[in-house]
């Protein structure tokens, strides 16, 4: 029983042996096994732009399967380790919808839909709740509602008393719907405003104003109502041609020079742009060494995924550690947040700063 033992005890060595010389033949032959596309991919010639007809409405197309744009300077030179990734078809999709958003005393839903179909829903909504619509201006994004005095359901939605009285505010809501920083997403506010009489026009949206507390608890309640009213008339959206006057110009920009990318420009007040700049490095999983708000810098690891892995031999030693190789800068020029990224001066390696702005703009928007 000793021999037999011994002799199953060999095979089992053997096969193993076996396994693991198949495996390794297979890791080093695994190019002819599997096609690398990736000079396929570099040397395809540049196809020519669709062209519609001039008779066609271009705000019915659009890129169903978008292809991701090459900016490096000369793509002749481009080796697989910088082919840019397929897009991904996800990444439109917000992971939770009519979210409530606050940052620096400003309160705003989010919605993952364009101005033009999210219109029309808030003026539903308006009128659902007994607000009605007194005014608006599509090219403003502005709604105004008529008087909250005299609507019970109105009256009950801001938690007001319920009968008037001859000494109370007088009130309206105003909502206000504009294009969102990420791609194809609306951001609606909503405000109470005390008023002397009935407004015979729009009044003033202040950009600048600072909502006390109150006022803002009152914002979230309403957008949480609202966003529980849009969430359930979702199957019966319709589309406003008015709104497609609104200002829809993108409030992120990527710039670049000699075809490639030199900033990332935020049509933002400070603290939100901040704020999405660093949401979008946390998405994009670069790590963050250290920060300084107040002076406008991120550290950052910004090495190639193969110099921060240990290869093969991962699983015998430790994961190493980050290390400082480039600096983002967010300032404000204009009016105008303006982020930038360069090499720092200890690291040797590739200057990878267009490849950094690339990415980020590709998570802001």
């Amino acid at each position: 029983m000793a021999f037999l033992f011994r002799t199953e005890k060999n095979r089992m060595i053997v096969t193993v042996v076996k396994v693991a010389g198949l495996a390794a033949v297979l890791s080093a032959t695994g190019c002819s096994l599997v096609e690398d596309r990736s000079e396929r991919y570099v040397n395809a010639p540049e196809g020519e732009s669709l062209t519609l007809p001039e008779t066609a409405d271009e705000s019915r197309f659009s890129q169903v399967m978008p292809v991701r744009e090459v900016t490096t300077a000369d793509s002749g030179r481009m080796h697989s380790s910088s082919i840019p990734k397929p897009p991904d078809m996800t990444s439109e999709i917000l992971d939770e919808n009519y979210v409530v958003e606050e940052l620096d005393s400003q309160m705003w839903l989010l919605v993952n839909d364009v101005p033009g179909r999210v219109w029309p829903a808030v003026s539903s909504y308006l009128n659902d709740r007994g607000l009605g619509v007194a005014h608006d201006s599509p090219q403003l994004g502005l709604q105004q509602s008529e008087l909250v005095n005299f609507s019970k359901r109105a009256r009950t939605l801001l938690e007001l008393q319920s009968d008037p009285n001859s000494g109370e505010d007088l009130l309206v809501v105003q909502a206000r719907i504009a294009p969102g920083v990420r791609r194809k997403t609306t951001e609606v506010q909503l405000r109470v405003h005390e008023v002397d009489s009935n407004p015979d026009e729009l009044l003033v949206w202040q950009t600048g104003a600072e909502p006390s507390r109150s006022e803002l608890d009152t914002s979230k309640r309403l957008l949480t109502d609202m966003g529980d009213f849009l969430r359930g008339r979702e199957e019966n959206k319709s589309y406003s041609r008015a709104a497609l006057g609104m200002v829809s110009e993108p409030l992120v920009r990527l710039i670049s020079a000699n075809e490639k990318p030199v900033a990332v420009e935020l049509d933002l007040d400070y603290g939100r742009g901040w704020s999405e700049v660093s949401r979008a490095l946390d998405e994009a999983e670069i790590p963050v060494l250290d920060l300084n708000r107040s002076e406008g810098w991120f550290n950052l690891d910004f090495r190639e995924a193969s110099e921060r892995e240990s290869g093969w031999f991962s699983w015998f030693s430790e994961d190493e550690e980050p290390q400082h190789t480039f600096d983002l800068r967010v300032e404000e020029q204009d009016g105008v947040l303006t982020v930038t990224a360069h090499r720092t001066a200890d690291y040797d390696g590739d200057d990878r700063s267009p490849e950094l702005l690339a990415e980020l703009f590709e998570y802001l928007y």
